[in-house]
């Protein structure tokens, strides 16, 4: 490097102490190691990103949002959020959690899946787990709904003879069986909710 022959330069000239600068030539390389494994650091972590977003089928934009409200929350820079904080960090990205009892439950409920070894803690890559979970549900469902919504030829319910006629006999039992009444006005009695059927495919129900 030009700096290196510089210093070579200077000490061949017997010129050991310099006025005009308060660093050494050891000082430099030490800076410039830790510049060098600072880049190597981020390149790392860009190709890690990457390779994390391509696996977990989210789009760039995704992970820089659930990144950056990760870093936001994490006050500590520690690479973690405490209960509290992954809380507000749910919230920040539009995760609906009840202030009541039963918010606290689900709230809990998602605590024992982020933190599965109970150590008080949520991790980036666990956190980017669940709300990758979240984010391919909610697609699921609503390309579920979408499908019912051309069987039923674009009505906010689907009847059990349109079941029959388009889907597999076992299919179509077994929608019939799970799915509720429809309680819309100007349905037939026969009526049935694909839209709660689909939705509760993806969240806590057994049906």
């Amino acid at each position: 490097m030009r700096w290196e022959k510089i210093h070579q330069a200077v000490q061949e000239s017997m010129i050991f102490e310099n006025r005009y600068t308060q660093y050494t030539m050891e000082t430099l390389r030490v800076g410039w190691e830790q510049l060098l494994t600072s880049i190597n650091r981020t390149i790392n972590e860009v190709e890690n990103q990457i390779l994390t977003r391509d696996s977990k089928g989210i789009s760039q934009e995704q992970l820089t949002e659930f990144r950056s409200s990760f870093n936001h929350f994490d006050k500590n820079r520690g690479g973690r959020l405490a209960p509290e904080e992954f809380k507000s960090c749910l919230i920040s990205l539009g995760y609906s959690i009840g202030k009541d009892r039963q918010g606290e439950i689900d709230f809990q409920r998602i605590v024992s899946i982020v933190d599965p070894n109970s150590t008080g803690f949520i991790q980036f890559d666990a956190f980017l787990d669940f709300m990758t979970r979240e984010n391919v549900d909610s697609d699921t469902a609503e390309q579920v709904i979408d499908s019912f919504r051309i069987l039923a030829g674009d009505k906010p319910y689907i009847l059990p003879e349109e079941l029959q006629r388009e889907l597999p006999p076992d299919q179509a039992e077994y929608c019939i069986q799970r799915m509720q009444p429809y309680s819309g006005p100007d349905a037939p009695p026969e009526a049935l909710d694909y839209m709660s059927f689909s939705t509760s495919l993806y969240g806590e129900s057994d049906l």
